[in-house]
């Protein structure tokens, strides 16, 4: 059974998605409220309560097949003032970078490196902060490739990821693994610019890896929403249509078609502010009836929750997304427990990793690559 560490654990979305065939040997997050978030599901026995700057490699017992890192997006998001990894949020990367160095000094470095974040790194600093975190890897030993997956080709959620994926040189990797030339589903214009851009030593060392295209996706938004749901209320019909009121035209016009659909239409609804053509700015309510949620957030702002615009004909309702719903686009089951405040669920859910997405990465990358090496070791003896 193969083993793993989480940084940045979160609620063990991680966890969830890479399933019960695989063993947490430690799980490490700062947030006491995550903790506890975690504990209703897995337990206390592997997690470790404290900042990862103060996590030594000592604390981790055996060698772990597989490290994973969802190190804090804030440096490298346009709010980031681009301090990128300079920053002490997303910084946090180089105690990611510490780890994996003094287990590799005590012969015990993971064989898969799997860190996550927004895609964002791949243009922060120009390209400098993906072209370090790939230079970080390659100086430890290992050879580096990237994927950009949304959570979009799982479960009803718009939520493009950057996933770069770490394997020791010595790790043999089947050629089955590894893409040649053809269409890419989880590359973009952005990581093709970002890898050509690499020095020449991090490029000789980047893998396009092959990952099967996931099965397309059967559920849209309205399939995960609940008829009678927990921990949120319908808003008013004045709040209603002081959202509406907050529209554009174009969403107006999205609106009013969705009330021609002849069927039940659900649309997911975010709160922006606009710089508009006379130079003002204003708050404007934007909604998507395209099956898909926008991307969950954190709750820190009323602007960053989204709201349900139920649509039935005539008949325009709204509510904030519950809880539940926020789990089920992360691919979570209804089995999953989440904190019994609002905020909570979503913080955990917000901050979170697709679920299934990581069991895709697991399916087709990691129990693979694991399997042959293995299966050479067993060979050797």
């Amino acid at each position: 059974m193969p083993t793993f560490l989480e940084f940045f654990a979160g609620g063990g979305l991680v966890r969830a998605g890479l399933g019960p065939g695989w063993t947490c040997l430690l799980a490490n997050d700062i947030d006491p409220m995550k903790a506890a978030a975690y504990s209703l599901n897995w337990g206390e026995a592997e997690f470790v309560l404290g900042d990862v700057k103060a996590i030594a490699s000592d604390q981790i017992p055996g060698r772990a097949d597989l490290l994973w890192g969802s190190f804090p997006c804030q440096d490298l998001s346009l709010a980031g003032a681009g301090r990128g990894l300079a920053g002490e949020r997303s910084g946090t990367f180089r105690s990611l970078e510490r780890i994996v160095a003094q287990l590799r000094a005590q012969d015990r470095a993971p064989p898969l490196v799997c860190v996550e974040n927004v895609v964002g790194l791949l243009t922060s600093n120009s390209g400098r902060d993906f072209a370090e975190v790939v230079a970080s890897f390659v100086r430890l030993g290992y050879r580096v490739g990237a994927m950009v997956i949304d959570a979009a080709r799982f479960t009803p959620q718009s939520r493009p990821r950057l996933f770069v994926v770490a394997a020791c040189g010595s790790l043999a990797i089947d050629d089955a693994l590894l893409d040649g030339e053809g269409a890419r589903w989880w590359s973009t214009p952005a990581l093709e610019r970002a890898r050509a851009q690499l020095p020449d030593e991090s490029r000789q060392r980047f893998i396009r890896w092959r990952l099967p295209g996931p099965p397309a996706p059967n559920a849209r938004l309205g399939d995960i929403v609940e008829d009678d749901p927990r921990g949120v209320a319908w808003h008013t019909p004045e709040q209603t249509q002081r959202l509406l009121a907050l529209m554009a035209p174009l969403h107006r016009t999205r609106v009013e078609a969705a009330k021609g659909a002849g069927r039940r239409m659900v649309g997911g609804l975010y709160r922006r502010t606009r710089s508009e053509r006379d130079g003002v700015s204003r708050q404007r309510a934007e909604v998507r009836f395209d099956g898909l949620a926008g991307c969950l957030r954190t709750p820190a702002g009323g602007s960053s929750r989204q709201t349900l615009l139920v649509v039935e004909g005539e008949r325009v309702r709204s509510r904030l997304l519950s809880p539940r719903e926020a789990a089920r686009l992360m691919g979570l089951p209804d089995s999953f427990r989440l904190p019994a405040r609002y905020n909570d669920a979503c913080h955990v859910l917000g901050d979170g990793v697709a679920a299934p997405a990581v069991r895709h990465l697991a399916a087709h990358l990691f129990e693979p690559l694991l399997a042959r090496a293995a299966h050479g070791a067993m060979a050797a003896e």
